[in-house]
């Protein structure tokens, strides 16, 4: 997709922006996230659109999306955009509930005063789950 601005940033100005290497977003244009469009001398010119994927693409990945689910979420004609992204959503369900739990076990740890927090009955309750695989 190319901006539908005039291209004003140059592929070091705006990898210095979001403090990327410059050969993430190259990557990023090889893989089909970004399009870029080039100057007369064909050097790659990032306009405001341009910037916007980027931001979406650091977000996404921050949250966990592969590069592949980022690119059926930017492509306005993914069939299985939807699916994708319910996927997304439920591992971002799981994750969430993974922390909130993790969070407990730390918040119980910070007040316990067992000497080895192993061996205190509260705190294995909140490994349970995962023993009971075992």
């Amino acid at each position: 997709m190319k901006s539908s601005h005039s291209p004003r940033w140059a592929v070091g100005d705006v990898a210095a922006r979001f403090d990327l290497p410059t050969n993430v977003l190259r990557h990023w244009e090889t893989v089909g996230l970004l399009r870029p469009a080039r100057d007369a001398a064909g050097r790659r010119r990032y306009g405001e659109d341009d910037v916007v994927r980027i931001a979406v693409i650091q977000r996404s990945k921050a949250a966990g999306m592969s590069l592949e689910q980022i690119g059926v979420l930017l492509d306005d004609g993914s069939a299985g955009r939807h699916q994708v992204l319910q996927e997304h959503l439920d591992d971002l369900d799981r994750r969430m509930e993974e922390m909130r739990r993790s969070k407990e076990m730390t918040e119980h740890a910070m007040r316990c005063s067992a000497h080895d927090i192993s061996m205190c009955p509260r705190f294995r309750a909140g490994v349970a789950d995962v023993l009971a695989r075992f």
